[in-house]
């Protein structure tokens, strides 16, 4: 039985530190912007910059290369 009140304390003590957490954390605001993260995926990033485009067609072309490469091995 006395595990029993242990249990009871032990899970009262646990939710009280959750609560005080969260409250602390509700009132600096973390939870107030609850849509735009959801939202900002969909839009897009903007315009690449000329060395990533760059950089992505010259991966393109060696792989081309690489791949004919082979078929004629």
């Amino acid at each position: 039985m006395d595990i029993l009140y242990l249990m009871i304390i032990c899970s009262v003590s646990l939710a009280v530190i959750f609560l005080i957490v969260f409250i602390i954390n509700a009132r600096k605001g973390q939870f107030e912007d609850d849509e735009s993260p959801a939202v900002r995926i969909l839009f897009d990033d903007g315009v690449k910059d000329e060395k990533t485009v760059q950089a992505t067609e010259e991966t393109q072309e060696t792989r081309s290369r690489d791949k004919e490469n082979e078929r004629t091995e």
